[in-house]
């Protein structure tokens, strides 16, 4: 049961209403940068592809197309007390609106003839949609999360991931380091690593072309100065890194939270060691990582990329492109496997090569990206990079299909 006493009541009273900071944003440029939009001319094709896929879209400006979830009267509500609730608690009730083409969040709490209300825009959205969308708030020059997310599975709202279930706490900061894999740059105005202070002029959000291929300034006016063939073209192209500096542009967001800063935010070069950015730190899962954001240490444990010296994470994904469905990444399994060498293909027979995917990589859930929700748990279920035997995944898939066609099972393996 949710208990929320009157003492808590008066501090989220207290929260709903701190005064707001009416500073103009500052303007700023990054040096040496050009945009998105100036690599469409040369690169049409990667470009239009790109501005659909899940990287691009990991963090936009509120808009109509990025705020997701309903504003419908009654779909726009998510109550976590009622206000009948038989314990006396005090409701809590959170409504989404909209209005002149901006979007609000407004959190209220009390009883009834006594409640207080506080309501904030939806400025960022972080979040592709895939999964669900978390939205951030401006107050001045500083950035917050609202407490209150949309979860794609159900179409619903949701607690944002990690808060307290039945508070309404606007006061979480966005640090730069949870800025640094959801957007290419901000600025911030210090030096302190758990700052939320920038200069919100300076936000480019996305994971845009120049986060890979470095400032794009330089290359542009060798283009057009007609930079001779084989001459340095002043723009790093991460397909002629070595092996271990393509798979750390990676590492930079997909592997993990356990890991050190050596340095500030958005200071990593592509091509350089991440070693250099990033200290590993020891973690109580090591034998079984969480699948959240750790694609790249899951991939190095793998026997497949540990027995291959060319091995990246673009043998498999094209990053200029939107992800493809997990039945069309088995055919470069079979690059290098027989699928007749798979004990379930006695079974099954060339049926399982649709398949190497969910049964090497299962989908698992997460322990990183959780919301209790009006006592309710949504967890988050990412698929699992460590490619290897799953003995009762490869027994429930067997076991599964041939109930679909009414035959009796044996254990795979």
């Amino acid at each position: 049961m949710i208990v929320l006493c009157l003492a808590a009541l008066t501090a989220t009273a207290a929260a709903l209403f701190l005064p707001q900071d009416a500073n103009s944003p500052k303007r700023s440029e990054r040096l040496g940068y050009a945009g998105d939009a100036a690599c469409v001319s040369c690169h049409q094709k990667e470009s239009e592809s790109y501005f659909h896929t899940a990287h691009h879209f990991t963090s936009r400006q509120a808009s109509r197309d990025s705020v997701l979830g309903s504003f419908k009267p009654d779909a726009n509500v998510l109550t976590i007390i009622p206000s009948n609730n038989p314990a006396g608690q005090p409701a809590l009730q959170f409504i989404m609106t909209k209005k002149d083409g901006s979007y609000y969040e407004s959190a209220t709490t009390g009883w009834s003839g006594n409640t207080a209300t506080r309501t904030e825009p939806i400025d960022v959205v972080t979040g592709s949609g895939v999964r669900g969308t978390t939205y951030l708030y401006w107050q001045g020059d500083h950035l917050f999360e609202l407490p209150i997310s949309y979860w794609t599975n159900g179409h619903r709202w949701i607690n944002s991931p990690g808060y307290v279930d039945g508070t309404a706490d606007f006061s979480r900061p966005i640090n730069p380091g949870c800025l640094e894999c959801h957007a290419s740059y901000v600025e911030p105005l210090s030096q302190d690593p758990s700052t939320n202070e920038y200069d919100r002029a300076s936000l480019v959000t996305g994971i845009t072309c120049e986060r890979c291929h470095g400032p794009g300034l330089e290359h542009i006016a060798r283009q057009k100065a007609g930079a001779a063939a084989g001459a340095s073209q002043g723009i790093l192209n991460p397909a002629h890194f070595s092996r271990d500096r393509q798979v750390d542009l990676c590492a930079l967001c997909h592997n993990g939270t356990q890991r050190q800063s050596l340095a500030p935010a958005f200071t990593y070069i592509p091509g350089q060691p991440l070693s250099q950015y990033f200290r590993p730190l020891a973690s109580a899962t090591s034998d079984h990582p969480d699948v959240h954001g750790n694609q790249v240490g899951l991939l190095e444990r793998s026997r497949c990329y540990l027995a291959s010296s060319k091995m990246t994470c673009s043998t498999c994904h094209n990053v200029h492109a939107p992800e493809k469905q997990a039945v069309a990444y088995s055919t470069r399994c079979l690059t290098c496997h027989q699928w007749q060498s798979c004990p379930v293909s006695k079974k099954l027979g060339q049926a399982i090569t649709k398949d190497c995917i969910d049964c090497h990589m299962p989908v698992e859930p997460t322990n990183v990206i959780v919301s209790d929700t009006a006592d309710k748990e949504v967890r988050a279920r990412m698929r699992n990079h460590w490619i290897k035997v799953y003995p009762e995944i490869s027994d429930a898939y067997l076991k599964r299909t041939l109930a679909a066609h009414h035959q009796p099972a044996a254990r795979s393996q």
